[in-house]
């Protein structure tokens, strides 16, 4: 069996999920269905067992993510190989990417493009048909896989193809978004189904049919892939060559254009959690069809979907509303508003509001950090770094800082001292001392950090050394 080679797309922000869901910390990288396991986890783990596939996965992410990426995957022993994109340009340049990357090795691997953001619920029925595409994709097919509809769904793409059992048939077209009543003649006619954006095809076949549709992507992707650095884990393609790429999806470059295309049928329940309301159809409810998690409370509540992360929420009266809270934003919605967030989101972009990006708990490399008060002239944070884990060796110009450990041991460097701190111990670090923080012992450390100067921006910060290859960045 020729081997399949899995390329999971880890990027985009997922920001109809806000306040969860942000920039640098998006749905995928988050255990939003099950409450352990991520969903960029779930991705990967649903491909155990699956004959012919390859031990290593493409990773498609780009450079903001690229350690969460690599975490979380080493966390569940998968080996990864992860291209960083250099800015997102949809789904074809992506896969061009990784398709190049393997057509190095074997152009006739067959890659299983998969988002990392999707809920299969039937892992053997999405296997079964992963199988049955197999077929088609080795001879030179490009196989999606249309999602059999439960329900007349406007939010979806559909594909349009006579089905024959639960083999390969010739997609016949690609249908936009349609209205409510064209959705119900779609789901009542039997041909129609969800455009799941997943596929199978083989390296060197998606190329050439890029090549012919959409030379213009196929070669900025090409010379960016030959001007790329490699690292251990890490392939980062040349970043000025790739923007020369236009922004397109698979469908729109290749599916919609060629005469190869071909569909396999999936009934496994399949969501894309595209909004606060799709991720509570896939989550428990109770018997008045509440989901709830964190500390909360109700009184007479019905069809409520309520997440406290930080402290409790009570609600009184309601029916189907979504409140999410989070330590520093808290949403509240209408479930049959809740596509609306993401128009929310966009206000908050354009007022530059941080909470689009960040969440009040960061996670870098080494560990992470919580801002726990921040005013003009001031900001407290919360410093966990991880046994083993090292900061970057650096300096700042505007900023002061004084550490107190209050849990753990860590190595200090200031200037040319080094030296460990325990519970209850102190130093200060004033405005141009080149300093390091590292843990090489076996408890993770805590560390209040009281940051002091006229400006206390994150890019504030000159990276002298650093073992995550951060030397000259200021994120």
């Amino acid at each position: 069996m020729t081997s399949i080679l899995p390329v999971i797309l880890c990027g985009g922000a997922g920001t109809r999920l806000w306040p969860a869901s942000r920039s640098m910390y998006p749905k995928q990288l988050l255990p939003l269905v099950t409450g352990k396991s991520t969903m960029l986890q779930d991705t990967a783990s649903r491909l155990d067992g699956l004959p012919g596939r390859a031990g290593d996965c493409l990773v498609i992410c780009n450079e903001a993510h690229r350690f969460l990426v690599a975490e979380q995957l080493r966390a569940i022993d998968q080996p990864a190989r992860i291209v960083l994109e250099p800015e997102g340009r949809n789904t074809a340049p992506a896969v061009a990417l990784a398709a190049i990357l393997a057509a190095e090795t074997d152009s006739n691997a067959l890659l299983l493009v998969m988002p990392a953001d999707h809920v299969i619920e039937d892992v053997k029925a999405f296997q079964d048909a992963v199988r049955v595409a197999v077929d088609a994709a080795g001879f030179g097919k490009l196989v999606t896989f249309g999602i059999v509809p439960t329900r007349p769904e406007t939010g979806y793409g559909y594909i349009k193809a006579t089905p024959d059992g639960d083999t390969a048939v010739a997609v016949e077209s690609f249908v936009e978004k349609p209205d409510l009543a064209t959705a119900e003649q779609y789901v009542s006619g039997g041909a129609h189904f969800w455009n799941s954006g997943m596929f199978l095809f083989s390296a060197g076949t998606y190329l050439d049919a890029l090549r012919k549709f959409a030379p213009e992507i196929y070669d900025a992707c090409r010379e960016s892939m030959e001007k790329r650095v490699d690292g251990t884990d890490f392939a980062r393609p040349d970043t000025a060559v790739f923007l020369k790429s236009p922004s397109d999806s698979i469908d729109y470059a290749v599916m919609e254009k060629t005469d190869a295309a071909m569909m396999v049928p999936l009934d496994a329940g399949w969501s894309d959690v595209g909004s606060w309301a799709a991720l509570q159809d896939v989550r428990k409810t109770d018997t008045a069809g509440n989901t709830i998690d964190g500390d909360v409370f109700m009184q007479d509540c019905k069809g409520m979907f309520i997440q406290a992360e930080s402290r409790l929420v009570a609600a009184v009266g309601l029916e189907d509303v979504i409140i999410i809270e989070t330590k520093d934003s808290t949403l509240v919605t209408k479930k049959d508003k809740s596509q609306d967030v993401k128009a929310l989101v966009d206000q908050l972009k354009e007022q530059e509001r941080e909470e689009v990006k960040l969440h009040r708990q960061v996670f870098r490399p080494w560990g992470s950090y919580d801002s726990l008060e921040n005013q003009d002239g001031f900001q407290v944070k919360r410093l966990i770094v991880n046994p083993g884990a090292v900061l970057s060796l650096q300096k700042h110009a505007h900023r002061a800082e004084h550490w107190v450990v209050v849990r753990g041991k860590a190595r200090i460097t200031k200037n040319d001292d080094v030296f460990d701190l325990g519970v209850n111990e102190s130093t200060y670090i004033a405005i141009g001392d080149v300093h390091r923080i590292a843990n090489p012992f076996d408890e993770p450390v805590h560390i209040i950090e009281v940051q002091c100067g006229d400006y206390l921006g994150e890019d504030d910060i000159v990276r002298l050394e650093d073992d995550y290859g951060r030397e000259g960045t200021t994120t």
